[in-house]
């Protein structure tokens, strides 16, 4: 799982998280940075910048691998920070993310005042509590470290509170459920990972991966169609000179585009079309064809692509 990017991504759309796991209120104000100490290449995973220089600096560090440098290594990027950056801050803070106590280095020696001290905050998810009960960006850095057998009933549930609770961009934290469950089982589609999440068509028709897969598919053939269509739109006016040659051409493009965008998104789903299906499809009038592409969200089999073209004719 690529936890850097995905956590970045949690702080990012979620600066909030940090002051839930420190457990105070949010403080306004704050810019989240990732931070690159160009003198030594150091990178600190997050920073949390106050708005003025009387704030309180805060550093995040996610740490999942044991590294029994690492302490050497944070303190060092954390001083070489106050050092560059002194007149933006008063004091400051630090956090480190552990999915378990056993991903701890094992010696603090000669760090073990700043370890224990006041400034430093070591999280461990596995024992923040409850899904149920954790706030919803607590509950989203534990769904990461979850058992693989527990993450789809976790999942549905975070994404059910996401429906329900009076939450800041619930669209961002879809997505980042849906991330989540992605990078964790790998050979499930985003399509399906969002069915597993409990999605409605009309809730998949509404998030961005639909709206970008079927702008994608779209733009790839509407305009071939369109100026195919009104090629042979053309060439019709010229041959009976009247020039409602090219308006019928126009129209039988955009026709033509609406039914390879059709014909595309099903081949995603179901790879290559029977010849026969294909063809009566090709067939459709335009209004079923904009028919067809409303209800295709609710295929899971080619049986009720033709079962539907039966009810239709």
């Amino acid at each position: 799982m690529r936890r850097d990017s995905l956590f970045y991504q949690l702080f990012a759309q979620l600066p909030q998280t940090l002051f839930d796991l420190l457990g105070i209120d949010t403080p306004q104000g704050y810019r989240f940075e990732s931070v690159e100490l160009k003198q030594t290449a150091f990178r600190i995973d997050g920073v949390f910048v106050p708005p003025d220089p009387s704030g309180t600096v805060y550093f995040c560090e996610v740490q999942f691998q044991r590294d029994n440098s690492f302490y050497e290594r944070f303190f060092a990027e954390i001083f070489l920070y106050l050092r560059l950056y002194r007149q933006t801050f008063s004091d400051w803070q630090a956090v480190v993310i552990y999915p378990h106590r056993q991903a701890e280095q094992v010696s603090f020696e000669p760090y073990e005042m700043l370890v224990n001290s006041h400034r430093l905050h070591r999280v461990y998810l596995n024992e923040l509590g409850s899904l149920e009960a954790l706030p919803l960006s607590l509950a989203l850095m534990q769904l990461t470290v979850l058992p693989e057998a527990e993450m789809p009933t976790a999942a549905r549930l975070l994404a059910e509170r996401t429906r329900t609770e009076a939450v800041p961009r619930p669209e961002a934290i879809m997505e980042l459920i849906t991330t989540i469950v992605l990078y964790k089982f790998t050979e499930l589609s985003r399509e399906e990972v969002l069915r597993m999440l409990g999605f409605t068509t009309e809730e998949l028709k509404r998030t961005r991966f639909y709206r970008e897969v079927y702008a994608e598919v779209r733009e790839e053939v509407y305009a071939e169609a369109r100026e195919e269509g009104l090629q042979e739109g053309r060439a019709q006016g010229l041959e009976e000179g009247r020039q409602e040659g090219r308006q019928e051409g126009l129209e039988q493009g955009l026709q033509q585009g609406e039914t390879l965008v059709v014909l595309r998104l099903l081949r995603r789903r179901f790879g290559e079309l029977p010849a026969g299906l294909e063809e009566r499809i090709r067939q459709l009038p335009a209004y079923e064809i904009e028919a067809l592409a409303e209800a295709l969200l609710d295929f899971t089999a080619l049986e009720e692509v033709f079962a539907w073209l039966e009810r239709s004719s």
